[in-house]
């Protein structure tokens, strides 16, 4: 059953006029009251207005995407592509998309999910991994549900499907494989006393590449799970975490991490310390973001195709191809091989390149 402003105003228990004068904005609200009616507003799921609530099937030519960060290349990427590919339609599909940057609160993506439901959005595009906590699943289930209930397209790209979901377009990208592949190359190289900087532990994509990492570890009989050091998908995270993985093995050859700008920190710290890469110790990313290619030596990666998923999700988004079958499509990625990895060499050998982005002249 809709919610009606009766039933937000019992929940906050406060009068429909309050409730009114909050949502309109045009009267001054106490803060600690105005925080109570939000909250209702949101757990009930209360659609704006009378003639809002009346179209609540119907859709606006609004389409949401939402990212953790705008300012990441792995995000922003992935939006640039579905917003152009949005933008490409004329006419009776052409569509308004905006980008809804939840800065990595698990508050701001339901909050969006809200605000997208009350526009009536003709469609909604998550982007990256999911958090790992049972409830916060739940509630972003819950809310994908109620949009698609109203007409709202959903489509997930590269995170991974909702459990028991059977309306929601996914794009899924095959992180547990790419990792695979990636330590399996330097493995192979002879690497033995290998380091892994891995992202946030509550994120799907953190444990799905860690995984992956094991995985490959486990298959040549090296169980050294003891080097793994968990941080933000950042540069400084890779710094510390390296020198961290250095402090635990000083003989460490290989450094692999959870994406590119993380990898260029590992990078630096290893520069620092006058380590060479990679005479001295391997070092390896993940996505293949644009500035790998001109790192020095070039950063080895697993290139994932986000300008393509992100093209494919917008057209996902407007209809204009059909759902993958059973809603789902693995993504995989290609192991690219460059110079930040070589052999494993003996005696500690000193001065080869260093790895750096190149200074603007």
């Amino acid at each position: 059953m809709t919610a009606t402003l009766a039933d937000v105003a019992a929940r906050a228990q406060v009068s429909p006029a309050t409730v009114s004068r909050v949502l309109n904005g045009n009267y001054p609200v106490a803060a600690a009251t105005r925080e109570r009616v939000l909250r209702a507003v949101d757990e009930l799921d209360y659609v704006l207005n009378g003639p809002a609530s009346s179209l609540a099937a119907a859709t606006s030519d609004l389409v949401g995407i939402l990212v953790n960060d705008i300012a990441d290349p792995f995000f922003g990427i992935m939006a640039g592509a579905a917003q152009a590919a949005i933008g490409e339609e004329r006419g009776a599909r052409e569509k308004l998309s905006v980008i809804c940057n939840t800065g990595g609160s698990p508050e701001r993506e339901l909050t969006y999910l809200t605000l997208l439901q009350r526009q009536r959005a003709a469609a909604v595009i998550v982007t990256g991994g999911a958090l790992e906590d049972p409830e916060h699943a739940a509630a972003v289930g819950a809310k994908l549900a109620r949009l698609a209930d109203a007409g709202t397209r959903i489509v997930l790209c590269g995170r991974p499907p909702l459990s028991g979901d059977s309306v929601t377009a996914t794009l899924a990208f095959d992180n547990r494989g790419g990792s695979r592949r990636l330590t399996d190359h330097v493995i192979g190289l002879g690497h033995r006393r290998i380091g892994y900087v891995a992202g946030p532990p509550e994120r799907t994509t953190t444990r799905h590449r860690l995984e992956g990492h094991r995985s490959a570890l486990a298959a040549a009989g090296l169980r050294r799970d003891g080097l793994v050091v968990h941080g933000s998908y950042d540069r400084r995270s890779g710094y510390d975490a390296t020198l961290e993985l250095l402090r635990r093995e000083p003989e460490l050859t290989a450094v692999v991490a959870a994406n590119d700008t993380v990898a260029l920190g590992a990078c630096a710290a290893l520069r620092d310390r006058g380590i060479s890469v990679p005479g001295d110790v391997s070092v390896a990313g993940f996505v293949d973001l644009p500035f790998s290619a001109d790192a020095v030596p070039a950063l080895t990666t697993v290139r994932l195709p986000l300008s393509e998923a992100g093209a494919r999700a917008g057209r996902l988004a407007l209809g204009l191809e059909p759902a993958p079958p059973g809603g789902i499509a693995t993504v995989h990625g290609e192991l690219m091989v460059r110079g930040s990895t070589g052999a494993v060499r003996s005696g500690g050998v000193r001065g080869a390149p260093f790895c750096a982005v190149p200074r603007a002249p």
